[in-house]
């Protein structure tokens, strides 16, 4: 495992592949990066030289990745729920933010089915039992 940035990155993988293992670096991201550097992106992770793995750092820096990234997106979401918004509102809520439906779906984000039994049989014997008891 090679280390970017602070990340652990596969070594036996091609460099095109092993960039996106850090958070905030995509497929496209990857590649521009690489351009950028000027390496080859069917080289291996494993074969990199110090001084290439050093391009690499010094490209990235020009990025927000990882915890910087995660942090900004926190506050974004926190901005929201404070000045009130109704994405803000959602989010609060743990509901999709976005006009997706939630009646039949929207499992991901509201978490595992909670089932509420209804029991009507039980609650007319017991109000049958209670009147007939006046």
């Amino acid at each position: 495992m090679t280390r970017i940035s602070g990340i652990e990155i596969p070594s036996e993988k091609r460099i095109e592949a092993s960039l996106p293992y850090i958070y905030g670096v995509g497929p496209t991201l990857a590649k521009k990066i690489i351009k950028d550097c000027n390496l080859d992106a069917d080289k291996r992770t494993k074969s990199l030289s110090e001084d290439e793995i050093n391009k690499l750092q010094k490209e990235l820096e020009k990025y927000k990745t990882e915890g910087d990234l995660r942090r900004e997106i926190q506050s974004n979401i926190k901005r929201l729920q404070e000045i009130g918004t109704y994405r803000g509102s959602r989010h609060s809520k743990n509901l999709p933010a976005r006009g997706q439906r939630t009646r039949v779906n929207a499992r991901t984000k509201r978490g595992k089915r909670v089932t509420i039994g209804t029991s009507r049989k039980e609650v007319v014997a017991k109000m049958g039992t209670e009147e007939s008891s006046k």
